[in-house]
């Protein structure tokens, strides 16, 4: 069950920062093993709801058998809709705990681990239709460049590409082992490991199109929430967290904060935390998937 599914990380920090009202209406839009969930759930009486997102199968066999709970099984960039379509707009706060649960990570046949060979598929709605085998056998030396650069920010990424075209032209590059062989004179003497989660981080941000709907979901985010309402965010990588804390402070992605006649920001959110908080040394010491993690809390205005 969820135990060994995945343990939630931060989890007293993520539901302080939801700040949550007993009658309130809530969103976990990365319900996974449940965890926050569950919590979440403690947290309201009778009155109060939640709606849980996650397009993961698996995620299903978790679900808790609550009449306050309503589980929607899509991406969370379609916040929004979702919302709408349940009559549960605005909602008093939105968690996000972003990336890929450590029970798909342990689940060798879905190709997300260096640790198992399998074929390489890195998809987190398995109905999706593009997998990691279609990314590194189909995508052009330049685009697997940008990828390899862009997400994985790796720095080698130009010769990592063209070593993968190269392979590939012998013969189909069709598993997590095959991979690897073909990109190992690539690899740094001593950092494989390090290098290994790069390259599969980039394949798996490619494949989910991580990034686009992180942004469609923040935008999102700020429309269901009302005013005073809380969003909590954690992520996993540089990539993710710079979105949010570029979103958080402007309002935007990219560029300057916009300005008023008078000069005054215009901006939907306000952190409420100074900078992003992060496990304690305990807690990453019983679960090394925390080490990594930035909490990021934000109001709406």
């Amino acid at each position: 069950m969820m135990s060994d599914y995945h343990v939630p990380v931060m989890l007293k920090e993520c539901i302080e920062g939801l700040d949550i009202k007993p009658d309130g209406v809530y969103v976990d839009v990365t319900f996974g093993g449940g965890g926050h969930s569950r919590e979440i759930l403690k947290h309201l009486n009778e009155k109060g709801r939640l709606l849980a997102f996650d397009q993961d199968v698996d995620a299903q066999q978790n679900i808790p058998n609550d009449d306050r709970l309503t589980f929607i099984d899509q991406n969370f960039r379609f916040l929004k809709n979702n919302c709408r379509l349940y009559g549960a707009i605005p909602v008093d706060g939105v968690l996000a705990d972003l990336g890929v649960s450590s029970h798909q990570f342990d689940q060798p046949e879905r190709g997300f681990s260096i640790r198992f060979d399998a074929e390489l598929d890195m998809r987190m709605d398995q109905s999706g239709s593009l997998t990691a085998r279609q990314v590194v056998n189909e995508y052009s030396e330049e685009d697997l460049h940008k990828i390899f650069g862009i997400y994985g920010e790796i720095q080698n990424a130009k010769s990592l590409a063209k070593a993968v075209v190269t392979a590939r032209l012998n013969a189909p590059i069709e598993t997590v082992a095959e991979l690897k062989e073909a990109i190992r004179k690539n690899i740094p003497k001593g950092k494989e490991n390090k290098y290994l989660a790069q390259v599969f981080q980039a394949l798996r941000i490619e494949v989910n199109q991580e990034l686009e709907a992180l942004q469609e979901f923040l935008a999102q985010a700020v429309d269901v929430l009302k005013p005073g309402g809380r969003l909590v965010v954690m992520s996993y990588h540089s990539l993710e967290d710079r979105l949010v804390k570029n979103f958080i402070a402007k309002g935007k992605f990219r560029g300057e904060v916009e300005k008023d006649f008078f000069g005054n920001e215009i901006k939907p959110l306000e952190s409420v935390v100074r900078k992003a908080i992060t496990a304690s040394a305990e807690e990453v010491a019983q679960n090394n998937r925390a080490r990594s993690a930035k909490l990021r809390v934000a109001v709406k205005l």
